[in-house]
């Protein structure tokens, strides 16, 4: 017993996190990720990329 009102709780954060429309701005999130980095950058060209010239 006692696990009603930490169950309730749960429950109650588990809405407001599934129906509450959350404003996100994706322009900032990209800057802190480092997504606007060229990708080659994280990804050197294999040989095979090499040898079908799709490395740039």
């Amino acid at each position: 017993m006692g696990r009603g009102r930490a169950k309730a709780k749960q429950t109650k954060v588990a809405r407001q996190l599934k129906y509450t429309s959350h404003h996100i701005d994706y322009d900032r999130l990209r800057e802190e990720l480092g997504a606007d980095e060229r990708r080659d950058d994280m990804h050197p060209a294999t040989s095979s990329d090499q040898e079908t010239g799709r490395a740039q």
